[in-house]
């Protein structure tokens, strides 16, 4: 429905046939965005440029879809490659691979250091 003259639209139209008014569709049109969608809109644009570059090695494929997923949210896109190119079982390490914009943003993301202050505590 027009917000201007109240004529009624079909949601396919972007602008009211009788006033010119642009349109608006209500919220409750919209579709929920699919895993796919709600992933891609993590990626920040300035990590998806360049060829892309090895950053680290996983040691199976739960560890390197771990990897992937601390990348996703820092914004860094990746890829996750197998030792032999056509197989791809659950054991055997990874290369993770980011495009070469991202590749600094995603060693810093990786590089965890312990705490100095990590240690066990004695009971007191």
């Amino acid at each position: 429905m027009c917000p201007a003259c109240g004529h009624r639209q079909p949601p396919s139209d972007r602008f009211c046939a009788r006033c010119g008014m642009p349109l608006v569709q209500s919220l409750g049109s919209e579709q929920p965005a699919s895993a796919r969608r709600r992933r891609a809109r993590k990626i920040k644009a300035q990590y998806t440029e360049g060829p892309t570059v090895v950053v680290t090695s996983a040691r199976n494929q739960v560890e390197a879809e771990f990897i992937a997923g601390l990348l996703l949210e820092e914004g860094i896109p990746c890829v996750l490659r197998g030792a032999i190119g056509g197989y791809a079982p659950l054991v055997g390490t990874r290369d993770v691979l980011v495009p070469e914009s991202g590749a600094q943003a995603a060693r810093e993301a990786l590089a965890w250091q312990p705490q100095a202050d990590a240690g066990p505590r004695e009971p007191g």
